[in-house]
């Protein structure tokens, strides 16, 4: 499959997940913190951490759909600019807004209609001013040069085609002494091809991925500095989801290698 054709896929798959109610997602998410633990492959499409007790919360925005959080290490302070990669219903910018308070702003970024229609609605309800959502393409974003003090990203950036212009927009678009951080699925090392080719993997945020070595070998080269892995953690897929890809030989063989899923909370600065 080509970038299009990937990309439309993601579209699809994450628009479903707007249109669904609250209750419907707590029913059909599969993930948790260490492991998935849904039989249905078009259900992994998130390794989410509990955000419930962070200031800023809230449950209408939280579908559940990232892989760790950003904010933790993000450095973001009272009054900056924050661009939120994949910004979904708004569950991460809103986590911001509470950070840089009223003198701050927050952008949400996101391809599908349907998430900007679902994040600006809730924006409006929690009566907020200072965050906006604007539809748009990662690798292309319609955000001036040099307007950003901090990018933030929850488990998206692994499913956008091209990584390496992803990483040489966000320097774009951060100051002169800015700074991201971004929580994302990596490789320790390659899938089987079963697990790569796979269209529903791919949008459960799985086959997207790419080795951690080439993820900051790609940062380095938009020419970040100071690029760190604040956070990493192990993810295990049930052995009920990769037969639906692999044979019993290919999942012994995937499984003695260890954890080849990896989620990653990584910084960098301007």
């Amino acid at each position: 499959m080509d970038s299009e054709e990937l990309k439309s896929i993601v579209k699809q798959k994450y628009g479903e997940i707007a249109q669904k109610s609250l209750e419907e997602l707590n029913k059909s998410t599969c993930c948790g913190t260490q492991s998935c633990g849904s039989s249905d492959p078009h259900d992994l499409t998130c390794f989410n951490d509990d955000y419930t007790k962070l200031k800023g919360y809230n449950k209408d925005a939280d579908l559940k759909l990232g892989c760790g959080v950003p904010t933790e290490v993000a450095e973001i302070k009272a009054g900056d600019t924050v661009l939120d990669l994949g910004s979904g219903a708004g569950n991460d910018a809103f986590v911001a807004r509470a950070i840089v308070g009223e003198t701050g702003r927050v952008i949400g970024l996101d391809m599908t209609e349907a998430m900007i229609e679902k994040s600006t609605k809730n924006a409006k309800t929690l009566g907020y001013s200072n965050v906006e959502f604007k539809l748009g393409d990662i690798e292309a974003m319609p955000i001036e040069s040099e307007s950003i003090d901090v990018v933030i990203s929850n488990c998206v950036l692994n499913l956008v085609p091209d990584k390496e212009k992803a990483f040489s927009e966000m320097y774009r678009v951060l100051k002169v002494g800015g700074h991201f951080s971004v929580s994302d699925i990596v490789l320790a090392h390659p899938l089987p091809t079963g697990l790569q080719k796979a269209a529903e993997m791919y949008a459960g945020c799985v086959s997207g991925a790419i080795e951690k070595k080439q993820y900051l070998k790609d940062i380095d080269r938009a020419g970040f500095d100071n690029v760190q892995v604040k956070l990493e953690k192990p993810i295990h897929l049930p052995d009920e989801v990769l037969a639906k890809y692999l044979s019993d030989e290919e999942i012994g063989k995937f499984k003695a290698l260890g954890a080849a899923i990896l989620s990653v909370t990584v910084f960098g600065e301007k």
